[in-house]
């Protein structure tokens, strides 16, 4: 799931390398945080925070999968 949250965000943003994704994995569920530049934060967010709620959709429907629960935390 770090993984795909990762290649998600560094497609978006314009500094790549300022990504950082840590995983807090628990019995049943995990948290993704996800930090970007300050910059780069609405283009993680998008309009209404529709890109940030389509990579919670993908997140979701990839963690179903594997039968466990997934959270994605966005964190300035």
């Amino acid at each position: 799931m770090k993984e795909l949250i990762e290649a998600i965000a560094k497609a978006l943003v314009d500094n790549p390398d300022a990504v950082r994704v840590i995983e807090v994995v628990g019995e049943q569920t995990s948290v993704i945080e996800l930090k970007v530049a300050k910059e780069d934060l609405g283009k993680v967010i998008g309009k209404e925070g529709r890109t940030a709620r389509a990579m919670r959709t993908i997140l979701s429907a990839a963690s179903t999968k594997l039968r466990k629960r997934s959270v994605l935390e966005i964190v300035e």
